[in-house]
């Protein structure tokens, strides 16, 4: 079944659907869109970057050695103005919402072109230090392969050969392992083990054929420092499509999730954090598959208001009895493929349920978006 491309919903959009402003849904790509200027964005952009900030204090201790995440986590979602009435909590709650979804600059995990040599798909990946803006007017230092966290898509099919030219100008060495692939062993990534570590300045090239069986929902990312180099965002997903679209459940759409935590906002999802993640649309009736990936130190139950999920795989291997839930608990390594028929209208909110990581006395942040189901 053909794929429709995803769509997103700016910020006027998203208003109109929850009944605060008029129009609809814009957009043919999932990528940033402009929601406007003047006072009403800088006070939206001030309420994300003070969310945007608490959290990354609370994520930081969670790449600390020693450091303590939860009690952190637990810190930041129970801090509370004493001098904040009802109506000015009420008021930051609602500013959160109408940012959503906001504009900030850079866009990760969007498909790695690729050249043929021959028969083999060439990619090149770079490891660089850029600024990542995950929420609006909030820039970290994030550790990136080709400049977007998380990195781009590696999509390709069972019995591909590929070769992947990786370039570090990072000022560490670094590595990557290709999580949930099966392959020769001197190209799984472990220096040390299988290789030489990719010395700054240095060069590396993978080189492996896709084995059949090996379809799913796999991921890449640093095995060298891997508790810093990771949760910086050197972290992508890695698609492997079946020769035989037929032998997985079919669907009218797709979304990744790729879930992270530390430096890079805290709590993200694909690299952004509450208002600035994008999200997720359907049709009524229409299957969407989900993938989710989790590349972080904590487990992340993601919930979906209204609509249970069908669990088709885990790790990229179909399970022989698929089951439903509206809570799926990811724990980090895992991935997951998901089914959602979209039966049911409206915006459904979306996101981890470990409240400490989605929301708090400033209103929603981290990882929340929605879901959103039009006629």
């Amino acid at each position: 079944m053909a794929v429709e491309e995803h769509r997103i919903v700016n910020r006027r959009g998203f208003l109109g659907l929850i009944g605060v402003a008029g129009a609809g849904v814009v957009g043919t790509a999932l990528v940033p869109v402009n929601v406007g200027h003047g006072a009403a964005i800088a006070e939206e952009r001030a309420f994300a970057a003070a969310n945007a900030a608490a959290a990354i204090d609370a994520g930081s201790a969670a790449v600390e050695p020693g450091g303590h995440e939860m009690e952190a986590a637990s810190a930041q979602a129970a801090t509370s103005d004493d001098e904040m009435t009802a109506d000015e909590m009420d008021a930051m709650h609602e500013a959160g919402v109408k940012a959503f979804p906001a504009a900030t600059a850079g866009l990760g995990g969007q498909p790695l072109p690729f050249v043929m040599d021959g028969d083999t798909k060439v990619f090149a990946l770079t490891c660089q230090v850029v600024q990542w803006e995950h929420a609006p007017g909030a820039f970290v230092e994030a550790w990136a392969y080709n400049g977007v966290v998380p990195g781009p898509e590696i999509r390709v099919i069972e019995g591909d050969k590929i070769r992947i030219h990786v370039r570090n100008e990072l000022g560490q060495s670094t590595a990557i392992h290709w999580h949930g692939l099966m392959l020769s062993n001197a190209m799984d990534g472990v220096p040390g083990i299988t290789q030489a570590p990719i010395k700054p300045e240095g060069e590396f090239t993978y080189e492996f054929q896709i084995r059949d069986g090996n379809a799913g929902t796999h991921m890449y990312h640093s095995h060298y420092n891997s508790a810093f180099q990771v949760t910086k965002g050197l972290l992508g997903s890695f698609i492997v499509e079946p020769k035989d679209p037929a032998s997985r459940p079919a669907f009218d759409r797709e979304y990744t999730i790729v879930l992270n935590d530390g430096p890079i906002g805290a709590y993200s999802l694909n690299g952004k954090t509450f208002p600035a993640t994008q999200p997720l649309t359907a049709k009524l009736g229409e299957r969407v598959l989900i993938r989710y990936m989790n590349e972080g130190l904590m487990i992340h139950p993601m919930h979906l208001h209204g609509m249970p999920m069908q669990v088709t795989a885990q790790d990229g291997y179909l399970l022989p009895q698929p089951y439903t839930c509206d809570t799926l608990n990811i724990a980090p390594g895992q991935r997951f493929e998901t089914i959602v028929t979209a039966s049911e209208l409206g915006v459904w909110a979306f996101h981890c349920h470990i409240l400490s990581h989605a929301e708090g006395p400033h209103g929603m942040f981290g990882m929340v978006t929605a879901f959103i189901v039009e006629a």
